[in-house]
């Protein structure tokens, strides 16, 4: 079993604020709550779906080219969500495809695509899916924080206009240090927070060093 493949979700090694290899999809994503919503969706969509393709079809895989196969996989499957959201709400993918487009990036690094031969389907493709509700849910907790303070509104999917705002603020003189959290500087500095208090509490709770000795005894 590969040791990626036993770390926590959320407290583990690679987590997403332990490693930070999502940070621009987390920043980009995180700027609205509907924004954020979208993502989470997508990213249950793709990492789910791509892991119980590139996990049935392993068999007949070659043996060399494989991050090639599933970049293009989870790349196809991404599309197909576009397609999909672009039919449902067409001016709401004109906002979210950027960051939507990082997805099948972001799942090279999935560690459900590193386990044994020996792994159970079934366990693969719900891993994968807690992985990407984990990403989501940091993304969404950001955005609930960058969104109402940065901006003064709560957005949602919908509506003709793409997003439904919800608290719409009608002081446009607003405090400029909390409406720094609307745009990427801001989002850095509170992800940089965010960062720095996981950190300390995984150290509290001594999750770090579990994981670390639960890798060196496989």
């Amino acid at each position: 079993m590969n040791r990626r493949f036993n770390t926590h979700f959320f407290w583990g090694q690679h987590s997403p604020l332990s490693s930070l290899s999502k940070a621009g999809l987390i920043i980009m994503a995180s700027s609205r709550f509907s924004f954020a919503l979208i993502c989470s969706l997508a990213l249950v969509w793709v990492y789910g779906l791509t892991t119980l393709v590139f996990l049935c079809a392993r068999p007949i895989m070659p043996s060399a080219g494989k991050k090639v196969i599933l970049l293009f996989l989870s790349a196809f499957l991404c599309a197909i969500f576009m397609l999909l959201l672009g039919f449902l709400n067409p001016l709401l993918i004109l906002g979210t495809t950027f960051f939507i487009l990082l997805i099948p990036v972001c799942c090279l690094g999935s560690t459900s695509f590193e386990a044994a031969g020996s792994t159970v389907l079934l366990e693969s493709v719900s891993r994968a899916v807690i992985e990407a509700l984990t990403l989501g849910g940091v993304i969404v907790a950001l955005a609930l924080i960058r969104e109402p303070l940065g901006m003064g509104i709560l957005s949602f999917p919908g509506g003709v206009q793409g997003i439904i705002e919800l608290f719409v603020n009608q002081d446009a003189d607003s405090i400029i240090p909390v409406r720094i959290f609307s745009i990427s500087a801001g989002g850095l500095l509170l992800l940089g927070y965010s960062v720095a208090l996981y950190r300390y509490f995984r150290e509290q709770n001594g999750s770090a060093p579990h994981d670390e000795d639960m890798q060196e005894g496989n």
